[in-house]
């Protein structure tokens, strides 16, 4: 029988990057895993690599990590074969996120189709000569299915268990349990939950309390920053996780580091300039992140509004196309992704911040499973206070606002419902500071009479 042809004829810089998509996406080793062979691939480390990436994928139903390699790496008594496969490995990391990938897997998957069709016509000979057309025909049916996706859908009638458990989402809860409550247990697998403010209210702010909280879980979560250093978002964590105000961080570096000891979470917070990227890089990240084993239980993107989007497009069109894109992003990888948008200037001295006043694009809304405004007019600022008043809610009833107590030098957030005492109480500190800016405005009022007098 003829051998089996590898992939010589597209060079090595194709065979590494089938590798690189091999253990970055699941769904597409799945799809050749019963048609793929080592000996597509010409080097001994690739076919080490694609062996081992096999036998992980049959046992864990999932690609192996770094971590996993640096194991079976170790474990090799060929040191010649050992040095190559690291070389390769670290060769294969650079080409996650590459951009011509999905072309990659295409041009692969046709090479898998033809190589297998190609077995099925030679062994296709022998059942020619006893007459077997049946069996010819299932083979090569067979073999012209090779990489097409199998999952058809969910079935109403055969999936009913698998539906019953989806309805428990597995949900990574807030820190405010009147908003969990709301959201039936947090943000889950999949969804987008925003949080929109006009600026210098505080959006990083949540975005980082989101992100401490899953960290004090125990969670892995990566907070995407497009507007402020890494160290200084990493310095509002500190905050947030020790309650110390920012301003004086740097007399209490001890006890930053005796409370760090104590979260077994994992944070990764990775800064990317303004309008320096889009939502393909930070899935190349977060690809590149679960090949060294650290896949993300959360992401944060910190915020939306400053990710690359395509200039070619009208602004409004562009900024719905990238939510979209980032909610798609959020199902590809089954992980909860929260961010923020920016909310027009004439929101800022409004009580409560609805949907119209979201700046540039209204898709935002549409997009989103989770969507809630905070305002924070100036006697808010003042008192110390807020609203946070939910726009949109896939998970439970919306338009319902909630008394907040904010503190921006640490960021520590309280939402409250408005019917409790706590709510109460916030509401009437609410109505202190806006008598305090009555009085202010009186005093001013009538210094300025009194110089004019």
């Amino acid at each position: 029988m003829q051998e089996i042809d590898n992939l010589s004829k597209y060079g090595n810089s194709f065979q590494s990057k089938v590798v690189s998509a091999l253990l970055t996406d699941g769904k597409f080793l799945d799809k050749l895993s019963e048609v793929l062979s080592p000996k597509f691939f010409e080097s001994e480390a690739n076919k080490w690599i694609i062996d081992e990436i096999q036998d992980y994928n049959e046992e864990f139903r999932k690609p192996p990590t770094m971590d996993v390699f640096k194991v079976k790496v170790a474990k090799l008594d060929n040191e010649i074969l050992k040095t190559t496969v690291k070389e390769q490995l670290r060769h294969v990391y650079t080409q996650v996120g590459n951009v011509d990938l999905d072309y990659i897997k295409k041009e692969f998957t046709s090479f898998c189709r033809n190589q297998n069709l190609k077995q099925v016509i030679l062994t296709s000979v022998d059942l020619l000569k006893a007459g077997n057309y049946n069996r010819i025909k299932d083979l090569v049916d067979k073999a012209m299915k090779v990489g097409v996706e199998t999952d058809l859908g969910h079935d109403y009638k055969d999936d009913f268990d698998s539906r019953m458990d989806d309805v428990k989402r597995d949900t990574v809860p807030t820190d405010w349990k009147s908003i969990n409550d709301l959201m039936d247990g947090g943000l889950g697998p999949g969804e987008l939950g925003v949080v929109v403010a006009p600026s210098g209210v505080g959006k990083t702010w949540i975005l980082t309390t989101l992100g401490a909280s899953a960290v004090r879980q125990g969670l892995s979560v990566i907070h995407y920053s497009l507007e402020l250093s890494e160290h200084y978002v990493g310095q509002r964590y500190d905050s947030v996780l020790t309650g110390i105000p920012a301003q004086n961080l740097k007399n209490y570096q001890e006890d930053i580091e005796e409370k760090m000891k104590t979260i077994s979470g994992e944070l990764v917070i990775k800064y990317y300039p303004t309008k320096s990227t889009g939502v393909m890089g930070i899935k190349a990240h977060i690809e590149k992140s679960a090949m060294l084993g650290k896949t993300p239980d959360l992401v944060i993107v910190d915020y939306a509004d400053l990710l690359k989007v395509n200039n070619k497009k009208d602004k409004h069109e562009a900024l719905e196309e990238l939510y979209e894109d980032l909610r798609g992003m959020a199902g590809e990888y089954e992980i909860p992704v929260w961010t923020a948008s920016q909310a027009g200037r004439s929101s800022l001295e409004d009580d409560i911040i609805e949907a119209d006043k979201i700046a540039a694009s209204y898709g935002k809304v549409m997009v989103s499973d989770f969507l809630m405004s905070l305002s924070r007019k100036v006697e808010d600022k003042l008192s110390g206070t807020g609203r946070g008043h939910v726009i949109k809610n896939r998970f439970g009833p919306d338009g319902i606002t909630l008394p907040s107590k904010i503190n921006t030098n640490n960021g520590q957030f309280q939402f409250f419902e408005p019917q409790t005492t706590q709510g109460k109480q916030t509401t009437q500190i609410m109505k202190t500071g806006e008598s305090m800016i009555k009085k202010n405005l009186a005093q001013k009022f009538k210094d300025l009479g009194g110089s004019l007098g």
